[in-house]
């Protein structure tokens, strides 16, 4: 497969909000906690996580809503409301985007998928690594390097 090439737009569900990333993803994932459940209505939340000094606000001014805490800033489109991207402190330098809302949505197909212990129990992803919780910090330097190299299969 061919990686599509950056920039990569997105935008909200109304248009408000637009935004552009300069570099592939360095890794994917679907989370299956509660939270994510309930926030997208959904089985699990789909994350493409960039560098954040690739990602830019191109129009509209995304607003910080939803369970906020020192863990998560999670951001919505001020109009109609849709999750956008997350920060998380925790991961430093990277930003968690839904990649759904890629005009191109190649990266949707996640990598690893976390929180597993509150899945549903009739879900089914093709992520190649399974957490329980969220891996551990320390693993991550290796699962981003396992990415890296079965990238072309995530897309």
């Amino acid at each position: 497969m061919n990686s599509p090439h950056p920039p990569l737009i997105g935008t909200c569900r109304c248009g408000d909000v637009r935004f552009e990333v300069s570099a592939p993803p360095v890794i994917t994932a679907a989370c299956h906690c509660r939270g994510c459940q309930r926030m997208t209505s959904s089985a699990y939340s789909l994350s493409a996580i960039f560098p954040e000094s690739a990602f830019t606000i191109t129009a509209g001014d995304p607003v910080k809503r939803g369970l906020q805490g020192p863990d998560l800033d999670h951001f919505f489109c001020p109009s109609c409301k849709t999750w956008m991207f997350t920060r998380i402190p925790a991961l430093e330098g990277l930003i968690n985007v839904r990649p759904t809302l890629l005009e191109d949505p190649a990266w949707t197909r996640p990598f690893m998928e976390t929180m597993t212990s509150e899945k549903l129990s009739w879900v089914e992803t093709p992520a190649r690594h399974s957490f329980d919780g969220f891996p551990p910090p320390e693993d991550f330097p290796s699962l981003l390097e396992d990415f890296a190299r079965h990238r072309d299969e995530y897309q």
